[in-house]
């Protein structure tokens, strides 16, 4: 019978083994579900006023 031994007192090489058995078992992977970052660079998003807008001349002009 194995000799049961806390998480923190294993060696650095057992502790990597366990964490990867553990890992195998998720069912989702958590890299994907993480919410976009604002404040990054899209490169998508900076194609969008590329595109030609349905009115050809729409201009805002300002009367003094």
């Amino acid at each position: 019978m194995n000799k049961f031994i806390p998480y923190e007192k294993l060696s650095k090489k057992k502790k990597r083994e366990l964490d990867r058995r553990k890992r195998a078992e998720w069912k989702i992977n958590p890299v994907t579900r993480r919410p976009k970052n604002p404040k990054a660079y899209d490169r998508r998003k900076a194609h969008l006023w590329d595109e030609p807008s349905s009115e050809p001349y729409s201009f805002a002009f300002r009367y003094v």
